[in-house]
């Protein structure tokens, strides 16, 4: 099950795009790496999750594996995103994938130029704060 937790990027070489000045060449592990640090800015996400459940529980990635819970594929266009997160629990999931989506979307836009077909957010698992009080 260990493969459930690698980067799938289904853009199998860096991503080209010819100038009048020259070659450039962005590898999809850096798309996701933008993609995973913007998730990671947004309200209501608490982190992201590797792709797949082990024992129907989500494992939360660190911020330095971000890219590992989203997956780039290059289509004739642009490209698509895969986002796998855990939510914060109490917030509006609806709200928090729509504001997930416009980020991450203006997030690849704005560093890289690629236009982004869709980005698809997959709510692996909920969390609910440890220091929380009940009275």
């Amino acid at each position: 099950m260990g493969s459930d937790v690698t980067s799938k990027v289904k853009a199998p070489h860096a991503l080209t795009r010819t100038e009048s000045l020259g070659r450039i060449e962005v590898s999809p592990r850096v798309v996701a790496s933008i993609v995973g640090h913007a998730a990671n800015e947004c309200y209501g996400v608490v982190g992201m999750a590797a792709r797949g459940l082990r024992d129907g529980i989500a494992e939360r990635l660190n911020r330095e594996n971000a890219h590992r819970g989203v997956e780039i594929e290059v289509r004739e266009g642009g490209i698509q995103i895969e986002l796998y997160i855990i939510a914060q629990y109490g917030t509006r999931i609806s709200e928090v994938a729509h504001n997930l989506m416009s980020a991450v979307r203006y997030a690849v836009e704005k560093s890289l130029g690629l236009p982004v077909l869709a980005v698809n957010v997959n709510v692996q698992g909920i969390h609910l704060e440890d220091n929380v009080s009940v009275r």
